[in-house]
């Protein structure tokens, strides 16, 4: 095979049992562009619901979203199949950002996030990850996980004002429909469609909402079938960078999760391709930073679909960052999936905020990490509460809130702890093992 072609996996039609398709092989064209479409159903919901969330264009983060899975594929050599969707880590910021500078700050904070992911990336394809795994242990990486879900649980309720409510709060039996549709799809369904129960939840919500009036679909007779998305250009706004940092770590351990679970799955050495992914994943955030699309992250949405499938080709990726590039060119379809109403975003919120949250404790589980040390405990339980109860502090034109400060307490108090430990001789050594595993399930 070469570098950009794939070879045709056994008569193009069949996986035998047992076997995968590799990611430089492929399926027949007709079978690869129908698993290459259901890459595009697997990452349409979360990654439409960052948006939704946050007030960006549907359409803008779609375009960004399908630009950047290519550049993905081509950074990477074509070796590592991947989606690039909307991450939630970029929520709290994004949302805070748009309050205290507009739009085009959060833009802004989007586009240095990428470049801090791109710097992490060149230093960890020179230098090798161990130093990620030393700064980040998992007790910090699943408390810093945690604290990102939790902080957002406020805006999965939602607020009232004069002008109507948000959130679950703004139709709360549209909401309860969601959630229990999602939880009904997720334990009576499996293979692709249980894994696919937020969109699902998402769906039926809609033609509830539908049913009881709760849809305005004025502004989708107006608008365009063709035509190219909505930028906005970014401003740097030095009040609010200290909320996107954070962000940068997340993004680090799930692109290290993903690298390591199709590793896993494809039975292939792909460590050397870390540097790539990180640099990869910076570059179309940057990007997106730049016209005003969400920031990206691997999906493992996507990776649901390759298990399933047993089909691990690049090849799929590429029709599926061509379909979504072509349904981004649409300013109608953009405009459909922004009259999603609040009852139905605030249901799927609360259950998506919430695994968010847990994903964090499932790292601490599967790394078996050890709180009755001291060393592992006090760090999580302080940097939760400053996360959690959302702490404030400003230092002159920066800002830091509750995701950034309860980071930065995981790992300044964790590695405080650690050398203070070692010097007085209180406490033992806590096991840190080589990697983190779950950290590419943050943006689902």
């Amino acid at each position: 095979m070469g570098r950009w072609g794939w070879d045709v996996h056994g008569d193009g039609r069949t996986v035998a049992p047992g076997a995968v398709v590799a990611p430089g092989e492929r399926l027949a064209w007709g079978r690869t562009v129908g698993i290459g479409m259901q890459h595009v159903v697997a990452m349409f919901g979360a990654t439409f619901l960052v948006p939704l969330i946050t007030g960006f264009s549907p359409q803008t983060t779609l375009f960004f979203s399908a630009v950047g899975t290519a550049l993905f594929l081509l950074l990477t050599r074509n070796r590592l199949p991947s989606y690039l969707g909307s991450s939630f880590a970029f929520i709290a910021p994004i949302g805070a950002a748009t309050a205290s500078g507009g739009q085009s700050a959060a833009v802004g904070g989007i586009l240095v996030t990428g470049l801090a992911l791109v710097a992490v990336g060149v230093v960890a394809h020179v230098a090798g990850t161990r130093w990620i795994d030393a700064l980040m242990p998992p007790v910090v990486t699943g408390t810093i996980v945690a604290l990102i879900g939790f902080n957002l649980a406020p805006a999965a309720w939602g607020s009232c004002t004069d002008d109507g409510c948000t959130g679950f709060r703004a139709a709360p039996v549209t909401g309860l429909v969601t959630v229990l549709t999602i939880v009904l799809v997720t334990v009576l369904f499996r293979g692709i469609l249980g894994r696919l129960s937020i969109l699902v939840g998402v769906l039926v919500g809609y033609a509830v909402a539908l049913v009881r009036g709760e849809v305005d679909l004025s502004a989708v007779a107006d608008a365009p079938l063709v035509g190219l998305p909505t930028f906005v250009a970014p401003s740097v706004d030095l009040a609010v960078l200290g909320l996107f940092l954070p962000v940068v770590l997340v993004l680090v351990a799930e692109n290290v999760g993903h690298v390591k679970s199709v590793a896993a799955m494809t039975g292939q050495d792909l460590d050397p391709l870390v540097g790539r992914a990180l640099m990869a994943d910076g570059l179309a955030t940057t990007l997106a930073g730049v016209g005003g699309g969400s920031g990206t992250t691997t999906y493992a949405e996507n990776i649901g679909v390759m298990a399933a499938s047993r089909v691990y080709s690049t090849a799929a990726y590429w029709v599926a960052a061509a379909t979504a590039l072509l349904l981004s060119m649409s300013p109608r379809f953009g405009a459909v999936v922004a009259t999603v109403p609040d009852g139905v975003l605030g249901g799927a919120a609360t259950v998506l905020y919430g695994m968010i949250g847990l994903l964090g404790a499932r790292i601490w589980v599967q790394s078996k990490v050890d709180f009755s040390s001291p060393t592992n405990l006090v760090p999580a339980a302080v940097a939760l509460i400053v996360g959690i109860a959302d702490y404030a502090f400003t230092a002159g034109a920066l800002e830091f809130r509750g995701i950034a400060l309860g980071t930065a307490a995981a790992i300044g108090l964790y590695h405080l702890m650690r050398v203070l430990g070692r010097w007085r001789g209180t406490t033992e050594e806590p096991a840190t093992p080589a990697s983190v595993p779950g950290g590419d399930e943050l943006k689902h």
